[in-house]
Parts: structure tokens; C-alpha cells; sequence
């Protein structure tokens, strides 16, 4: 399973490359992550498809390694839309949250050690809910559900 911090670094160095077009490794995790980025306006699109290009049709024929996951990244102005997309939880040092605690980042309060989102900034959390593994913090507090912080992007 690929770790957030590859997808992160991914994402960020695209955006600073101005790159139109990234591709990352199909899989659940990356694909949830990316679809949360898509709805807070990050990103202009999602396709499935292969190493050589974005084509929902060929992605069904290759095999699992030749999956990819195809973002079109979102400028404005000529601007990247996406300034910075940090790791929260780390390998070596998880954070967990209750409800309590992602209620704190929301509204403008440090909890634990995370700092506390901005304008614009979105967290994402891995809860424990197999219908909602993946959400951004704001969607975690309203349906009361905890778990891991692993990232922010503003």
C-alpha cells in the first residue's frame, strides 16, 4: 500500500513544476484522497488510466501495475490553485482525533499539535467507518465520526 506522504510530495511538486497532468498509482487510498481534493476545488478533474495517457477505456485492459490515477491540477491566474499539501500524521508519530479534537482545528483552535485550519484549507481523516473511510475534517465532524489526521492542503 503506498504511503500519503508519496502522494503529498506528488501533488505539491506538480503544482510547483506546473505540470498540467499528474499521475499517480491507482489504488483506493490515492483514489479517495485525490476525490477529496477534487470536491474542495483543487483540482479540475479525475480519469482512470494507464502509464501513457488518461484513458478510462485501456484502464480496464492492463494489469494492476500499469494503473494510474490522472489529476488535471486547477490554476487560477496563472497561479497553482494548491499553495502547499503537508503530512499531519506521520509514519513515526500518528495522530489521532476525536471529535472533540477535529471540532478544535475546524473552528480556528490548535489540538494536540496540530495548528488549526484556515481559509480555504481542508484536513483529511481516515476513520474507522468502511462507508466513510476517507473524508475532509469538515465532513468527519458533521457525520461525528473520528480517526487519523493524515494530511492538509491549502
Amino acid at each position: 500500500m503506498p504511503l500519503p506522504y508519496d502522494l503529498c510530495a506528488r501533488v505539491q511538486n506538480a503544482f510547483r513544476a506546473r505540470h498540467r497532468y499528474l499521475a499517480v498509482e491507482h489504488s483506493k487510498q490515492n483514489l479517495a484522497i485525490l476525490s477529496i481534493l477534487l470536491r474542495a476545488g483543487f483540482l479540475s478533474n479525475l480519469t482512470r488510466g494507464t502509464l501513457a495517457s488518461p484513458s478510462p477505456s485501456d484502464f480496464q485492459q492492463v494489469s494492476e501495475p500499469q494503473r494510474r490515477i490522472w489529476a488535471e491540477l486547477k490554476y487560477r491566474d496563472d497561479r497553482p490553485v494548491l499553495s502547499n499539501m503537508s503530512l499531519i500524521s506521520m509514519p513515526s508519530r500518528r495522530v489521532f482525533m476525536d471529535v472533540g479534537e477535529i471540532r478544535r482545528i475546524c473552528s480556528g483552535r490548535r489540538a494536540q499539535t496540530v495548528k488549526p485550519l484556515g481559509l480555504g484549507e481542508i484536513a483529511v481523516v481516515k476513520t474507522k467507518s468502511r462507508e466513510h473511510e476517507w473524508l475532509e475534517a469538515r465532513e468527519a465532524l458533521t457525520l461525528g465520526l473520528d480517526g487519523e489526521v493524515m494530511c492538509r492542503a491549502r
